[in-house]
C-alpha cells in the first residue's frame, strides 16, 4: 500500500481525538491482532491494519450525531439497525473512512462495514477484523471467548461459524432483533463448511 506509513499515522492522530481512552486501546489490540491473523493467513497486514483502526472511528459518535450523519449521507438501515443505533457505527465508519481519509479500497472499507454483523462471502480481509474485534486480548472474559481465541489460528471459516452463533445467541438472550446479516452469514458459512468437510460435525 502506498504511504501506509503515512496514512497509519494520520488515523492515529485522528482517532486518538475522536475517541475515548478506553476505546483507543481497544482498538490498537484489535489491529495488532488483526496484523497476527493477516500473517497467519497470509493476508494483506496493511490492509488489516489501517481497517483494524478504523474500524471503531465513529464509534463514540452520541447518538444524535449518528443520526444526523446518517441522513446526510443517507445510509440506508434495516430494522436491526433502527432499533439499536449504537450498530449504525459500523456503515457510518466505513463511510467516514471514505470521505474522512480518503479510503478507496472496498475490501478495507468493507472490513469496517460488516465488522459487527459479518456478510456472506466475505474477504480474508474482512474475516480477520470480524475475528480480531472479537477476541482481541482486552475482551472481558466470557463463555466460548478463549475457545474463539484458540481456534481463530486453527480454522478462520469454523471461527466464523462459532462467533456469529455466540453473537446470535447473545442477541437473543438480550431480546433484541438480530440483524440479517448475521443470519445470512451465519447460514452461509454453515452450509460452506458443511459441504467442504462433510465429515464434521459442526
Amino acid at each position: 500500500m502506498k504511504d501506509y506509513e503515512q496514512l497509519r499515522l494520520a488515523i492515529l492522530k485522528r482517532i486518538k481525538k475522536k475517541l475515548s481512552d478506553k476505546r483507543f486501546q481497544h482498538t490498537l489490540r484489535v489491529e495488532s491482532e488483526a496484523i497476527k491473523l493477516a500473517n497467519h493467513y497470509r493476508g494483506d497486514c496493511q490492509k488489516a491494519s489501517i481497517a483494524a483502526l478504523l474500524h471503531d472511528n465513529a464509534k463514540n459518535y452520541d447518538d444524535d450525531k449518528k443520526l444526523r450523519l446518517v441522513y446526510k449521507y443517507n445510509i440506508q438501515l434495516n430494522q436491526s439497525e433502527k432499533a439499536n443505533i449504537d450498530l449504525v457505527h459500523a456503515k457510518l465508519g466505513s463511510v467516514i473512512a471514505a470521505k474522512k481519509f480518503n479510503i478507496d479500497d472496498i475490501d478495507i472499507l468493507n472490513g469496517i462495514k460488516f465488522h459487527t454483523t459479518g456478510r456472506p462471502g466475505m474477504s480474508l480481509t474482512e474475516k480477520i477484523i470480524y475475528i480480531a474485534d472479537f477476541i482481541e486480548p482486552g475482551r472481558k472474559a466470557f463463555p466460548g471467548l478463549e475457545k474463539a481465541r484458540e481456534l481463530a489460528y486453527i480454522d478462520i471459516n469454523l471461527t466464523m461459524i462459532k462467533i456469529l452463533m455466540m453473537t446470535i445467541n447473545h442477541v437473543v438472550d438480550k431480546g433484541r432483533i438480530i440483524d440479517p446479516g448475521t443470519e445470512m452469514a451465519y447460514e452461509y458459512y454453515y452450509r460452506l463448511y458443511a459441504k467442504e468437510h462433510p465429515e464434521s460435525n459442526i
